[in-house]
């Protein structure tokens, strides 16, 4: 067995600073002082800032779903607000709280749930080529629209799941408590994160800020952006945490013609497999990839096409599942939770279509599907929703199906299909 090296977040921290120390200045352009810097990042799968202001929608859903073993059927009922604040202190500090509050029924655990996403400070310099942030950030990494491979503090950040629209998803989960510090010039940037053990577990109290399921070990990220062209970009990663081997990351989208980006990222690590994680088998790491790989294609109409391939290495082959479903169902259930839970892919390979039609039929009507296809035993999920935009308010009607055989990814759900209204009003 090759040695595990002598690899901690810490040292990724300092190897890190003194990358940043020796990073080239910026480019000759002056840049603007009003630009919002903290903003910026090389490549288009970098964290997303708020715009300036605040944000608040309140949003209600009511629908019925239909039960798989049961037969019959339950009502779905969901309350939920939304809130995003950001300031600027002067034109080099700046202050971000996002946070999100939803009462469901039914849900397993409490019936109110609040996620503290975001909270932190950010400075950058007077001539916006150093960036720092400090408190709880949700650091999205990668292209990937259904799964991110490079997106190493996904694990554990989502407290509820009320939506299975993937770029919601991202949104709605809870950062990490992090000290991040990037170096931005005229065609790339470096970027290092530090996230400190701040509790053991995770928490099941609707109101607690839940550091337990972001910040249960000290963790370190490295990322290097380069800007390669105007229509070509790629991130480099080195990942490390508490207790585990570093795992290396890449990323890399580029426009092809004036309609179509095509996007893939990869990771490779050492750990366990998802199955012994579910169970807590205490067995062996072993060394495996993860991809995401795929095409978008937006036509002249507002219709947007993306297909994407994924694969685990660290999944269950079709014929284990089997097995599992077969002999001891109360594990697969567990398995399909942690892959949950961690944001992983339960199959060795998928697939995910997803489209998008904006003013449909007439203006501020959009269609939006995705279909998710488990590869190994061919289950699917399939999603649809209409919706209509005034100026304060939204309405949308939602339909869920998932088809599966019995012991299969989507099969195991306990509904069939879901249909529910949403209405939600901006302030």
């Amino acid at each position: 067995m090759i040695p595990s090296p002598p690899w901690t977040p810490g040292a990724a921290v300092l190897l890190a600073l003194a990358l940043l120390a020796a990073a080239p200045s910026a480019g000759a352009a002056d840049p603007d002082p009003d630009a919002d810097a903290l903003a910026l990042q090389t490549a288009p799968e970098s964290k997303a800032e708020p715009a300036g202001g605040l944000k608040l929608s309140l949003e209600a859903a009511l629908g019925q779903a239909k039960l798989r073993s049961a037969g019959g059927s339950q009502t779905l009922r969901r309350a939920s607000v939304d809130l995003v604040y950001t300031t600027r202190f002067d034109k080099q500090w700046r202050f971000t709280l996002s946070d999100r509050l939803d009462s469901l029924h039914p849900n397993d655990g409490e019936a109110t749930v609040n996620s503290l996403r975001e909270l932190y400070v950010g400075w950058q310099d007077p001539g916006a080529n150093w960036l720092v942030e400090f408190g709880r950030v949700n650091l999205r990494q990668g292209p990937g629209l259904g799964f991110n491979p490079t997106d190493f503090f996904r694990d554990g950040a989502l407290r509820v799941s009320t939506t299975v629209n993937p770029l919601l998803v991202r949104e709605y989960r809870l950062g990490s408590v992090m000290l991040r510090g990037q170096r931005l010039w005229s065609d790339g940037s470096l970027a290092v994160s530090y996230s400190p053990k701040l509790s053991d577990h995770a928490s099941a109290q609707g109101w607690s800020a839940d550091l337990g399921a972001t910040n249960a070990r000290d963790r370190g990220l490295v990322s290097l952006g380069t800007q390669w062209s105007s229509s070509t970009s790629s991130q480099l990663h080195v990942y490390a945490e508490q207790g585990g081997r570093p795992q290396l990351g890449a990323s890399i989208s580029s426009l092809l013609g004036e309609a179509t980006v095509a996007f893939a990222e990869w990771s490779w690590s050492r750990e366990r497999r998802l199955l012994d994680r579910a169970i807590g088998a205490a067995t062996p790491s072993v060394g495996g990839h993860r991809v995401a790989a795929g095409l978008t294609y937006t036509t002249a109409s507002k219709l947007s096409i993306t297909g994407e391939f994924e694969h685990s290495d660290f999944a269950m082959s079709s014929g284990q599942r089997d097995s599992l479903a077969a002999a001891q169902p109360a594990v697969l259930g567990a398995y399909l939770f942690e892959a949950q839970r961690r944001q992983d892919l339960a199959a060795r390979n998928a697939y995910l279509i997803y489209a998008k039609q904006t003013d449909a039929f007439w203006r501020n009507f959009d269609i939006t599907a995705l279909m998710r296809i488990n590869g190994d035993d061919h289950s699917t999920l399939a999603w649809l929703e209409l919706r209509y935009h005034w100026n304060s308010v939204d309405l949308s009607l939602q339909a869920l199906q998932y088809r599966g055989r019995t012991g299969s990814e989507f099969g195991s759900s306990p509904y069939t299909r879901t249909l529910q209204a949403l209405a939600t009003y901006y302030f």
